[in-house]
């Protein structure tokens, strides 16, 4: 019988491509975007059962309080609180390390806080249905099956057949328009989720040989943490002498050990205003998507969103745009823009 999944939840991000409803100080994780719950409260959520031991949050020190408050209602999970964003490869290093010590035959999932799964049970049979390579020693990898010629994506080339785990044959990030169409037209191209499952004990070895200042210093931060209840707070100077780089580029492009399991459940990374207009209730074939105190007539193909504390929205006549309105901004675009706001707001706060 496969060993119980170790669930650590990435929770670094700041979503700017969410402007300005996300932030760096609210997160779109930490944001109520396609349900009554936040996002990392959905993806919490999603592992309950005895396959899955207590989740793990890794998160910045100044979310830590609010994250509290939002996980007390489902029993509390325990938090790794980092110094300084270091990006993933280093949270990787930690996540296993950590199990480690707990269980020394840990199999870690890895998993993003601000992604919307709209069917739990499928998400977790996927998830299990991959514990086999995992155990084995593959670092596993989820792919999205795409659905257009998507360029705010990485992409996982792995052909094959079927909802079986297949090696990885090449990682490419973000393409241009063209080359997206190309591989789409093609098959054996997939999005990278983020997700990856992978043995405590192989992650760090492969670790060590491909990265390993990573290796190095991600571990000394968690046996030099400072542990304080439900909270290991990462030692600072050894955190702070890893290179912050992704897992991708770090070990996923350069291990032979990358495996990608086709994804059998609904995703989305929730990056644009875009992807949320897609998600959003729609009430009639006109398309229109509106949160909060919103009145819209004569509209189509737009995202009204109104936050507390903000103005209200009144529009007439208007199509294919996203207007946001918060207590401190107004963003008005054409939804077909939507991947520019990570830019536009980077201007905007100078």
């Amino acid at each position: 019988m496969t060993a119980p999944v170790h669930p650590f939840i990435l929770s670094g991000g700041a979503g700017t491509r969410l402007w300005p409803a996300s932030s760096a100080a609210m997160p779109k994780q930490l944001l109520a975007l396609t349900s009554q719950d936040t996002l990392l409260q959905e993806t919490l959520r999603r592992f309950v059962g005895s396959a899955f031991r207590r989740p793990v949050v890794i998160c910045s020190a100044g979310h830590a309080a609010e994250i509290r408050r939002q996980v007390a209602s489902l029993g509390g999970v325990h938090l790794i609180t980092e110094p300084e964003p270091r990006s993933t490869a280093a949270a990787a290093v930690v996540a296993a390390t950590h199990a480690a010590a707990v269980d020394p035959d840990a199999l870690v999932l890895l998993a993003p806080a601000d992604h919307h799964i709209d069917d739990p049970a499928a998400f977790r049979a996927c998830l299990l249905s991959a514990t086999e390579d995992a155990a084995r020693g593959a670092i596993v990898t989820f792919g999205i099956t795409p659905t257009a010629p998507e360029t705010g994506y990485g992409y996982i080339r792995a052909p094959g057949e079927g909802t079986a785990g297949r090696p990885v044959v090449a990682f490419t990030e973000k393409p241009d328009r063209a080359t997206a169409a190309g591989w789409l037209a093609e098959g054996g191209h997939f999005w990278n989720s983020g997700i990856f499952l992978f043995r405590a004990d192989m992650l760090t070895a492969e670790a060590r040989q491909l990265a390993p200042d990573i290796a190095r210093f991600a571990a000394q931060a968690v046996h030099r943490a400072s542990v304080n209840g439900d909270t290991t707070e990462l030692d600072a100077a050894s955190f702070a002498r890893c290179p912050s780089i992704s897992i991708d580029y770090a070990l996923m492009e350069r291990t032979d050990r990358a495996v990608m399991v086709p994804a059998t459940f609904p995703w989305s990374d929730v990056g644009t205003w875009e992807a949320l207009w897609r998600l959003g209730a729609k009430g009639d074939e006109r398309a229109v998507v509106t949160v909060g105190d919103v009145v819209a007539e004569d509209c189509s193909g737009t995202l009204l969103r109104a936050e507390e504390g903000g103005p209200r929205i009144t529009a007439l006549g208007v199509e294919g745009l996203v207007v946001v309105a918060t207590h401190s901004d107004v963003l008005i675009l054409p939804r077909t823009a939507s991947e520019r706001v990570r830019d536009l707001a980077a201007r905007r706060d100078r």
